[in-house]
């Protein structure tokens, strides 16, 4: 295996160096031979967004001899363009006013590497038009212009709590991104990258002509490893042994399609550089705007796990409509698992991509919900399993109450139910018991299905009575779908009360045994 490109997303400098290249160029070649001018993908962060626009880049400007020995060598006709490389990594937009001299300045440098000179009195979106023409009759060749993370001024400013700066950073990029239209007739290829989709109305509106990929089935492995990729170009050894087995309910399981999965990049070569499992794509940024709106729109946390989404979805975001499932999916903390067309309408199931982003992302919430620190839960966490398996449901449940009257008083939501249901399902997911939230039957939904070594719990909470809870488990005749479990099942009604902010008590009873009675 040759040197690993980590931090390294320059396409010549991983040849030029020796580094490994994970050849996309066959990707590359279906997304620039079908056509197409104008093209947006968006994917999370640290995605191989950048080393793709790097390779495209290099790929307009000519230079074959970089691509020697990857699919694509001896596939075209090696023609030279002119290119526009914008990366908004290094663009100031901390204020609206840098925003606009930081895109100005760029263009103008671009410009002199090129020995093209535009109107000093130009602001940023006139020298950006002017300048793609300029090019072009200087070159006698049409245009390609490479963007690279182009939300970065609004993202950034959503995650420190600047929406107003986002905003006005908004109407900026749209002016600038408008211009793209007006210079039709002198490009020859367009493409812009970015972690967000934002709605066309706010972003794209004048660029109208805009082909968003970014699920479209064709560019589903265009960014990511593929598992045959995985298998090549990486020592994993046996591809029946525990080894890829691991490795791929650490880092695989992301899709667009929900048909072609794909591992993360970075978690993949951190991996294999430092010989270790760890959580190395989620420890690269969490963001804050992110948990403050699952938060805020008291989110159902326990739904994340199987949740349907349609078309709609991943065209209303914007500033000024945090929708949480869209949010989620597009910053890849959920991914599409499979899809299905029911009367013409594609109905998308989305969860967890993996292991790595389910755990580190829960338990990130259960930090936000409680205000502790990971290693001050795990000692709860660790009781939780135990009494479980051990059919100690008295312990089980003072674990439980010790949790939340420690919960401080200020972030307590303490009236609405869905707050110790949140909780309660963090407690069970992350001790590393096996639990089903919203588990669907014919006629209902269970709070929570927890599966203990011999014994199956099937859980409801109200705010109320335990008896209520528990009537409510016999009403709907939750346990009818582990019957030939072959496990024992323990029907558990919890009641809630507001006014201690806790737990009141519980209720268990056998289900067997009750069955048995009845038959006698």
């Amino acid at each position: 295996m040759k040197n690993l490109p980590i931090g390294i997303h320059t396409f010549s400098q991983l040849i030029e160096g020796n580094y490994l290249y994970v050849d996309k160029t066959k990707e590359i070649y279906n997304l620039i031979g079908r056509g197409g001018k104008y093209f947006f993908i968006s994917r999370p962060r640290r995605f191989g967004k950048s080393l793709m626009v790097s390779t495209l880049k290099e790929m307009f400007s000519g230079n074959k001899e970089l691509f020697k020995g990857l699919w694509i060598y001896d596939k075209i006709e090696w023609e030279t363009f002119p290119v526009i490389h914008i990366d908004f990594l290094k663009i100031n937009g901390k204020t609206p006013g840098k925003l606009e001299k930081s895109l100005e300045k760029l263009i103008k440098k671009i410009g002199r590497e090129y020995h093209i000179e535009t109107d000093p009195e130009s602001d940023y979106k006139d020298v950006f038009g002017e300048f793609i023409e300029k090019l072009s009759r200087k070159n006698k060749a049409k245009v390609v212009i490479l963007i690279d993370e182009y939300d970065k001024p609004i993202i950034d400013h959503l995650d420190s709590g600047d929406q107003d700066i986002a905003i006005e950073n908004r109407k900026i990029l749209k002016n600038f991104y408008s211009t793209i239209k007006g210079s039709d007739e002198y490009l020859k290829f367009a493409l812009l990258t970015g972690v967000s989709k934002f709605s066309r109305v706010s972003i794209f509106s004048d660029l109208n002509n805009l082909n968003d990929i970014t699920i479209d089935e064709i560019y589903s492995t265009l960014l990511g490893y593929t598992e045959e990729e995985l298998l090549h170009y990486f020592p994993v050894g046996d591809t029946n042994g525990e080894k890829i087995e691991k490795i791929r309910k650490w880092y695989n399981g992301y899709s667009w399609d929900g048909k072609h999965f794909v591992y993360n990049p970075l978690s993949i070569l951190l991996y294999f550089e430092k010989k270790r499992f760890a959580n190395f794509w989620f420890s690269t940024g969490t963001p804050t705007f992110l948990i403050n709106a699952i938060k805020e729109k008291e989110f159902p946390v326990k739904e994340l796990e199987n949740t349907e989404a349609d078309d709609s979805t991943f065209e209303i975001f914007d500033i000024d409509n945090m929708e949480v499932t869209s949010l989620l999916f597009q910053t890849g903390y959920l991914t599409i698992k499979k899809k299905k067309i029911i009367d013409d309408e594609t109905i998308y199931y989305l969860s967890y991509p993996n292991k790595e982003v389910r755990e580190s992302f829960l338990k990130h919430l259960l930090k936000a919900f409680s205000e502790k620190d990971f290693m001050v839960s795990r000692k709860y966490l660790k009781s939780l399993k135990l009494a479980l398996h051990q059919n100690k449901l008295d312990d089980f449940f003072a674990s439980i109450k010790s949790f939340f009257a420690s919960i401080p008083y200020n972030i307590f939501v303490s009236s609405r139910e869905a707050y110790y249901h949140t909780i309660i399902y963090l407690l069970l997911r992350l001790s590393g018991v096996s639990v089903y939230p919203e588990k669907e039957t014919n006629i209902g939904r269970i709070d929570a299905v927890a599966e203990g070594e011999n014994v199956i719990y099937i859980m409801e909470l109200k705010i109320g009575t335990s008896e209520e809870a528990l009537n409510q488990i016999k009403e709907k005749r939750y346990y009818e779908p582990y019957l030939t479990s072959g496990k024992s099942i323990m029907l558990v009604g919890i009641g809630i009360d507001p006014s201690i902010r806790n737990i009141a008590d519980y209720i268990s009873e056998p289900f067997q045994n009750k069955l048995r009675l009845c038959r006698e």
